[in-house]
């Protein structure tokens, strides 16, 4: 059967930030949700219909290959979709019970948010290179803006000296339960946000957040051969992890920049070499840039505007393979345009003889 576009499932636009997407959701799961749809196998569809598009769409990586390439290109990076299993895989999306805890304040098989390590987050860096560092790959050092945890409280959030204390309406449990109807639902405790715990005296350098921005310096290696779009992934250099989860990746993404000179069709390089009409006419030796220094190419004898001449392997590195591509040099022959008499003199000559010839073997056979 084929599966419905992620968006219009839960009914927002292309453009929705990940705000909007949690929304949408939470409004979708908590009508669809089994436990208020009991024996409705309908529901029960539509609210894995939900979960699905919520972890592809909450997830930058798998947003990124859906929104290019639809369905099959999750298929092909490994991804079969959502099952109830998934609700408690902490492996998947940070675990579905977390999700549940972020939009609703419950969570699957009595499980406490603020007792679950977290995987961290996911950086992307966009670094822009030069045409021809692109051909020959580059070392460089990269600055990355990282969540670290404040020095000033050791990653606690409270002013130095003080402790948190107790959340007075959870008891420290972090949920609050209650009954709608038939079912009894434990909602996250509004006051301490789940954490049993609150900050009287929040920490002036980080604000209670218990993080706070360092730039990390880190020395990368692009290889030969990359294009824009290509993208790097240096694992474990994204987000740390909290309560002792594993770190996020750092992704770099290759921006090249244009060239004045080279264009770049797949792993060939295409340059424009102009010539004069008299070496066009006669052929010549003529040295032409590329990638690695001037080489001299030969210009055959009666070259035209648009003939190509190759040179083998002066081209990009095949990135994924062995091999290198070519360079294709195109002509383009100048028309002089100031012209002293004595060259007036010698193509007007030149122009009678053209026409003698042309009238002895025919006006379309003039420059056979």
């Amino acid at each position: 059967m084929t599966k419905r576009d992620y968006y219009d499932i839960l009914n927002i636009s292309r453009e929705a930030t990940p705000e909007e997407i949690k929304k949408a959701y939470r409004k979708m799961a908590l009508k669809y949700h089994p436990d208020r749809n009991q024996g409705d196998k309908d529901a029960e569809e539509k609210f894995k219909e939900a979960s699905e598009a919520y972890e592809v769409l909450t997830d930058p990586h798998k947003r990124e290959l859906y929104d290019r390439f639809g369905h099959a290109g999750l298929q092909n990076s490994g991804f079969t979709g959502f099952s109830f299993d998934d609700l408690f895989d902490s492996n998947i999306f940070g675990g579905f019970t977390d999700i549940f805890h972020d939009l609703f304040g419950f969570g699957m098989g009595g499980a406490t948010r603020h007792e679950r390590p977290r995987r961290g987050s996911d950086l992307e860096y966009r670094l822009p290179i030069d045409f021809r560092q692109a051909a020959t790959g580059i070392k460089t050092t990269i600055e990355i803006p990282r969540h670290e945890p404040c020095p000033a409280c050791n990653g606690e959030g409270t002013k130095p000296g003080t402790s948190p204390i107790l959340c007075p309406y959870c008891k420290g449990n972090g949920q609050i339960a209650h009954s709608q109807g038939f079912i009894r639902i434990q909602t996250t405790c509004p006051h301490c946000r789940g954490r049993g715990k609150i900050i009287e005296h929040v920490c002036p350098e980080c604000r209670g957040q218990k993080t706070v921005v360092v730039k990390q310096k880190l020395g990368i290696k692009i290889p030969p051969g990359v294009s824009t779009g290509c993208r790097l992934r240096i694992t474990g250099e994204g987000e740390k992890g909290t309560l002792g989860g594993p770190p996020g990746d750092l992704y770099v993404l290759i921006i090249v920049r244009e060239d004045d000179y080279f264009k770049r069709e797949g792993d060939d390089v295409i340059c424009d070499v102009p010539v004069s009409m008299v070496q066009a006419a006669l052929g010549d030796e003529i040295e032409v840039p590329t990638l690695n220094g001037n080489q001299l190419i030969s210009l055959p004898k009666g070259s035209q505007t648009g003939d190509t001449v190759k040179i083998k392997r002066a081209g990009f590195p095949r990135l994924k393979g062995f091999g290198q591509g070519d360079q294709i040099v195109r002509i383009i022959v100048k028309i002089p345009t100031n012209l002293n008499k004595r060259q007036e003199e010698l193509l007007r000559e030149f122009q009678d003889i053209e026409k003698k010839k042309g009238a002895r073997k025919g006006v379309f056979n003039l420059f056979s």
